[in-house]
């Protein structure tokens, strides 16, 4: 890594980046608040509670000298906004933001690499394992690193610095991002999102890539009606569940209506069962006459809409449809969830990632991969909002729901990454 820095300020902020320190913050903060900030994305199924979560990061960013502020629209569910006021009353500000809440552990006794506790931080080689450690509790430690690591330097910063930890992201945002920004006037003029963007190739060579748009995604409800009969005859009715069965592998083969996505490492639109239901409790004796599926729609890109993708799907069931006289169906959005459009692509040569790039190819020699992540993130309400907003974490882009992981060489080089990219957006002098 080649180390320019002025005054040897910016060597001096390195310097206090190292593995060590970046695993402790790691272990202290993955398994904080846990399991109540597992947020599932089921509508159907309780919110997360992320509060002990928030109030362990506010603690940090006191210590750190923020003023921190806890904004809550539902009690148990406070959003931790750090705000670091910059030298200079004109200078530029920045949004660093990652979130509180983690996917669901599901069954414990599956965590095999971490002895059967998802949230017991657990090292083997280069990886770090437990629930959040991609998904972000481990890019959350670098968030934090990064700037312990500019304040214990001495470095005053000239533009103000806003650390933004919400809660709510796993559900796209309604008691998180979307509150803050409708709500509170949250703004600046740059915005990274530190998530998941890290990859691998088979040989081993790695490296993070800096989301310059997201693709959007939809949940979408396939229910089926039938004649409920007895188990003995079924050929006196019509099993709905039967006719859903016929019905998955046709919708997850819906051709959407879409236009390529311009950056390389685009997908198009892909449909995939997510739930299956069909039947009644204590009903075994009888066929079902009602079923229902949910499908996770990802991939959609700027101008497709929640109407042209249920008229995509319903094309697919007309077709079913008119080969099935006895086949009634009918498609929504699944009730409860969010249509999630996807955002425009930032400027590679303006800034935030400008500044990434920069900061990116001093620690690891060459240009970032910008690209198109193909997940919900918070910045997508930041982007749709107007503001100049990218993801870049070292979190694994595609990390497994069971036995998750966080590569430490990508955590220690991202958070390098992101104190020299503060450094460079914001501007610094020495402290007196």
């Amino acid at each position: 890594m080649t180390n320019s820095a002025p005054g040897g300020r910016e060597a001096a902020v390195l310097d206090r980046i190292t593995e060590q320190a970046w695993l402790e913050l790691a272990a202290a903060l993955i398994p904080a608040g846990q399991p109540e900030a597992e947020n599932p994305l089921d509508p159907d199924e309780p919110p997360a509670r992320e509060e002990a979560a928030a109030l362990y990061v506010a603690a940090l960013l006191k210590s750190y000298g923020f003023e921190v502020e806890l904004v809550a629209r539902r009690e148990g569910r406070p959003n931790v906004i750090g705000v670091l006021p910059g030298a200079a009353t004109s200078g530029p500000s920045l949004i660093l933001n990652d979130h509180l809440d983690t996917y669901p552990a599901g069954d414990w006794s599956a965590w095999t690499e971490t002895g059967g506790h998802p949230f017991r931080p657990t090292r083997r080689g280069d990886r770090l394992y437990a629930r959040g450690t991609s998904d972000t509790r481990g890019n959350l430690a670098a968030i934090l690193l990064a700037v312990r690591a500019i304040r214990e330097a001495g470095v005053t910063l000239k533009g103000e610095l806003k650390l933004v930890f919400t809660v709510d992201e796993e559900r796209n945002g309604p008691d998180g991002s979307i509150f803050l920004l409708e709500e509170t006037g949250l703004a600046a003029d740059h915005v990274i999102v530190c998530e998941p963007t890290g990859w691998t190739e088979p040989e081993g060579r790695w490296g993070m890539g800096v989301a310059v748009a997201n693709g959007g995604h939809a949940l979408v409800e396939v229910a089926v009606r039938g004649v409920k009969t007895h188990l003995w005859r079924p050929d006196t009715g019509v099993n709905a569940g039967s006719k859903l069965a016929k019905l998955i592998p046709r919708v997850e083969a819906t051709a959407f209506a879409h236009a390529p996505a311009k950056r390389a490492g685009g997908t198009p639109p892909l449909a995939s069962v997510l739930r299956v239901a069909a039947g009644e409790p204590r009903e075994l004796q009888f066929t079902p006459d009602r079923a229902r599926a949910i499908f996770g729609v990802v991939g959609l890109v700027p101008g497709q809409t929640a109407e042209g993708v249920l008229a995509d799907i319903e094309r697919t069931l007309d077709a079913a449809r008119s080969e099935d006289p006895d086949l009634i169906v009918e498609a929504r959005l699944a009730p409860g969830s969010l249509f999630v459009s996807a955002t425009i692509e930032q400027d590679e040569t303006a800034e935030p990632v400008a500044a990434l790039s920069r900061a990116y190819e001093r620690v690891l020699s060459e240009r970032p991969r910008l690209y198109r992540k193909n997940a919900f993130n918070d910045t997508i309400r930041f982007s749709e909002r107007g503001f100049p907003a990218v993801t870049f974490g070292p979190g694994e882009d595609g990390w497994p729901p069971v036995n998750e992981y966080i590569h430490i060489d990508k955590a220690v080089a991202a958070t390098r990454i992101l104190a020299l990219t503060v450094l460079d957006l914001l501007g610094h002098e020495a402290e007196a």
